[in-house]
């Protein structure tokens, strides 16, 4: 018998030696030491002993039994330390690595461009000034001499809303309302979204506008092609060519359209331009004296000049985008090349 413990003990530390996981360590503890375990199987065998032998055979089964127990809690010791070790090693951070930064927006190249031009403006003495974007039929037409039924409001295709309310087809409204509450001189740019039932490569149902505002007792159309000549210079850069010709707008007398050499062939002629050599960027004119009379303004003492730009024309020709639904898809394959 006590040759059969002693080959146990032998076997089960040779055994336990080699085991390399807690796993294994728990099935081995329940395969020597459990209930069913072979310890416990060897000693049913006492019974067989004589009455003399049995207490000393007991007493070498328990000092086998401490001294695997004791070795199985060493060896759960070491593998807990090396399976911490393993952790370790997967969820090491190396700190002389670089780090991962986050990656960072860009400007949108419209925000970009209104940027832009609200700095040239308001380097020229214009302040910044807002307005609703759903507007009053008074203030979109009728305060701007357009009256109910006249042809000029087929030129622009307005979303109507409940209730007399539409969605402002220009920014021009702001200058009535700035009109109305201030008295002369009023130098001020109303930059905004505008919004008009039309969409095709050049146009979309919004987008965005500049409309400027200059009035007091002295002011000329030279003043008017000094101011937007100094714009297109800056915008576009010294070698920019510019011309006015004329044109119709209900609210201006008399009214003009400005070109600017074409971006795209500089001049010499191409699909763009459609062979002139210029682009149409803007209009603008002489505020009409009709106007004056629904803000209580005297026609007699103050007179000024109005322009109104597209944001949107502006950053296709500055950056040769061909397309402007480019503007509105959130495509970053096109955003990427203003960062």
């Amino acid at each position: 018998m006590r040759e059969k413990l002693e080959a146990l003990k032998e076997k089960a530390l040779r055994e336990l030696e080699g085991l390399d996981s807690l796993q294994k360590l728990r099935e081995f503890q329940v395969r020597y030491l459990g209930r069913k375990g072979e310890l416990k199987s060897l000693l049913k065998e006492m019974g067989r002993l004589a009455p003399e032998e049995r207490p000393l055979v007991g007493q070498l089964a328990n000092r086998i039994k401490d001294l695997v127990e004791k070795a199985i809690a060493e060896k759960e010791r070491v593998l807990r330390a090396q399976e911490e070790e393993r952790r370790l090693e997967a969820e090491r951070i190396d700190v002389t690595l670089p780090g991962r930064g986050p990656d960072l927006g860009g400007v949108h190249p419209l925000t970009r461009v209104l940027r832009e031009i609200e700095e040239v403006f308001i380097s020229l003495g214009f302040q910044v000034a807002q307005g609703p974007e759903i507007e009053t039929d008074y203030y979109n037409f009728e305060a701007l001499n357009i009256p109910p039924h006249h042809p000029a409001r087929d030129m622009q295709d307005t979303f109507y809303i409940e209730g007399g309310l539409l969605l402002r087809t220009h920014t021009s409204p702001v200058q009535i309302r700035v009109m109305e509450r201030f008295r002369p001189p009023i130098r001020i740019i109303a930059p905004g979204k505008v919004y008009r039932r039309d969409a095709d490569v050049s146009h979309t149902p919004m987008f965005h506008q500049v409309e400027g505002l200059l009035v007091d007792e002295v002011t000329t159309f030279a003043d008017l092609k000094g101011v937007l000549e100094e714009f297109a210079l800056r915008l576009f850069g010294p070698q920019t060519r510019v011309r006015f010709r004329p044109s119709y707008f209900p609210f201006t007398e008399p009214s003009a359209e400005m070109d600017i050499g074409c971006v795209m062939c500089g001049g010499e002629g191409c699909r763009v331009c459609k062979g002139t050599g210029w682009l149409e960027i803007l209009g603008c004119g002489m505020v009409d004296p009709a106007v004056y009379t629904f803000v209580d303004y005297d026609p007699q003492v103050y007179r000024g000049f109005a322009f109104g730009l597209g944001v949107e024309r502006i950053a296709m020709l500055k950056y040769r985008i061909d397309d402007i639904r480019l503007f509105f898809e959130n495509d970053l394959r096109f955003l990427r090349q203003f960062l």
